[in-house]
């Protein structure tokens, strides 16, 4: 699953490695090699898993549906916000949640900027 686009409906085909992405950005991230770049596009629709191809220069609004089951891929892309909230029971403003990465709260310094977390006592000194 992507986590560049939430609501691919196609995956891609890279024409240099014939690997199967869900967008140029996880190819950057998973190959040792650039995205080489063509005008004809191999895809897979998502709903029906058809894989058909695609001319990128004559490309018109009727090739923005899969020819076998009518799904529109060519939609706007649903990306992550970055958003911090406040959590915590009846107002507690002292603790933030990070969604941007999940693994945060188990590393040794779990705070925003990298600093070792100060207990509530010590801040009452």
């Amino acid at each position: 699953m992507c986590k560049h686009i939430l609501n691919a409906q196609v995956a891609i085909r890279a024409p240099c490695c014939k690997k199967w992405f869900d967008c140029p950005e996880c190819h950057e991230e998973q190959a040792d090699h650039p995205l080489k770049k063509s005008y004809e596009m191999i895809l897979a629709c998502k709903k029906c898993k058809k894989v058909f191809r695609k001319d990128s220069r004559e490309f018109e609004e009727a090739d923005e549906y899969c020819p076998r089951c009518d799904n529109h891929f060519v939609i706007p892309a649903k990306t992550p916000e970055l958003r911090i909230e406040v959590e915590g029971e009846q107002g507690d403003h002292r603790m933030l949640r990070d969604e941007r990465d999940p693994d945060r709260a188990h590393r040794e310094h779990n705070s925003l900027f990298g600093a070792p977390i100060q207990s509530t006592a010590s801040l009452h000194h």
